[in-house]
């Protein structure tokens, strides 16, 4: 007698309502074998879960939840620990499978997993647990076109078989993951489309937009200690005065749901000092709810994936803020955001319309965005250098000069760097060397 085969279970793990979204379209597009189990595994990633809402009790996720046999919450799973930061020791591991398929009622049940943000807990977590599992990841948002951030266990990265990714940016191909050769597999925008109308019809009445209306997208980049609380608000202040400038007297501005009130209170005095008409959005949802619903004349923000799923997807017109700011702050420079703003700065007009520079051309991209990346991690990506050399050979100009860091280029021996004549010192172990010895001995004297 034959042994049974064991069914299939595929786990859908997402943090995000656009994350479920995107999943829900890769669902409906076949681009999942059937399988007997479908779960959706809820992440809340948040600094406080305990205070905010989980995606599977925002306004709109109800239609999403039929795309799924059952919703499963990470968060209870492993109470008390946080998701962003827990997970079990090695020797743990298989004692949370065997506790985890007894909790979900999967038996021995073949897992297959879909997760975002592999090379980060919780994701990466549930990739360590579940060991033979086989892997998709599916981008969520921007940084899935730059380099994987870490450099991932090969038990992880090996078993990884497509990256799935909405068309934002036309002709890019995603870098994400391609150490390991995974290909890219596009989510068809019609389904990504629908998905997010059936989101849309399940939330309640918005406040309406008044016709000419500008949207403006705050991000919280305070909280990720790239901007301070009082930059962060002048910057929204920047992006109302620009919206004006441009003619818009009705503004809509939505904030990060994490964001304090003292942002809304700063726009709105400055709203009345210009006598435009501000309206702060409160509800929690996404962006793209707006772009169906309200159709805003133009999309404001810095370098939010929502402002290109508003250029590409829903044909909006779109301008940015702050980028050059930002690719100045941006610390270390291996910070996964450096690709999001290089193409928000590449590809989108600016707002404040200063210098009035063309956007890259949509052939470069790949090209710049190769180079940007291989600066970034260079330990993972070592084949790409002669690609990053002849790109900054050829276009190291002031156009795209702000996208790459000085002496980022001279420690790597790039063009750019330090002068041809010395481009041997970085490469030098003699100089390296010398300049160790210097720093120690310049430690020394100030003790």
């Amino acid at each position: 007698m034959s042994p049974r085969t064991p069914r299939t279970t595929q786990i859908f793990c997402a943090s995000t309502l656009y994350g479920a979204v995107t999943l829900a379209a890769a669902i409906d597009s076949d681009l999942f074998e059937e399988a007997e189990r479908r779960v959706l595994l809820v992440f809340n990633n948040t600094a406080t879960p305990e205070t905010s809402l989980p995606l599977d009790a925002m306004p709109g996720f109800a239609p999403l939840r039929d795309h799924f046999d059952q919703v499963l919450s990470w968060n209870e799973a492993i109470r008390p620990f946080h998701p962003g930061s827990w997970t079990p020791r090695p020797d743990d591991v298989p004692l949370f499978e065997r506790h985890l398929r007894l909790l979900w009622g999967l038996g021995e049940d073949r897992v297959e997993l879909v997760l975002e943000s592999l090379q980060v807990a919780p994701a990466l977590t549930v990739a360590q647990i579940f060991t033979g599992a086989p892997v998709d990841v599916y981008a969520d948002g921007l940084m899935s076109y730059g380099p994987t951030r870490n450099k991932l266990d090969p038990l992880v990265g090996t078993r990884v078989r497509r990256l799935l990714h909405l068309d934002l940016i036309a002709g890019l191909t995603p870098m994400l993951l391609t150490e390991f050769g995974v290909p890219p597999v596009v989510v068809p925008t019609s389904a990504f489309l629908k998905a997010m109308g059936e989101l849309t019809a399940g939330v309640e009445e918005l406040p309406p937009l008044q016709d000419n209306a500008a949207l403006l997208l705050g991000q919280y980049l305070s909280a990720l200690d790239i901007l301070s609380p009082v930059e962060e608000e002048n910057l929204h202040v920047r992006m109302l005065k620009g919206a004006v400038a441009k003619g818009h007297r009705s503004v809509v501005f939505k904030p990060h749901p994490s964001a304090p009130a003292r942002f809304s209170r700063a726009l709105e005095a400055e709203a009345e000092k210009l006598g435009v008409d501000l309206t702060v959005l409160d509800t929690p949802v996404l962006a793209e709810v707006l772009f169906e619903k309200a159709r805003p004349a133009l999309v404001v923000g810095c370098f939010s994936t929502a402002l290109f799923t508003a250029s590409a997807l829903y044909d909006l017109p779109t301008a940015r803020i702050g980028t050059e700011l930002l690719l100045e702050r941006l610390t270390p420079y291996q910070n996964s955001n450096r690709v999001p703003v290089v193409l928000a700065d590449a590809v989108l007009a600016d707002l404040e319309g200063r210098g009035s520079e063309d956007a890259i051309p949509a052939g470069d991209l790949n090209a710049l965005v190769t180079a940007v990346g291989f600066t970034m991690q260079p330990q993972i990506y070592p084949s790409l250098r002669p690609a990053a050399e002849r790109y900054l050979s050829k276009h190291f100009k002031p156009r795209t000069q702000r996208y790459f860091k000085r002496r980022r280029l001279t420690s790597l021996g790039l063009p750019g760097g330090i002068p041809e004549r010395l481009s041997f010192l970085p490469r030098s172990s003699t100089a390296r060397r010398v300049v160790r010895r210097a720093r120690a001995l310049k430690k020394a004297v100030k003790r």
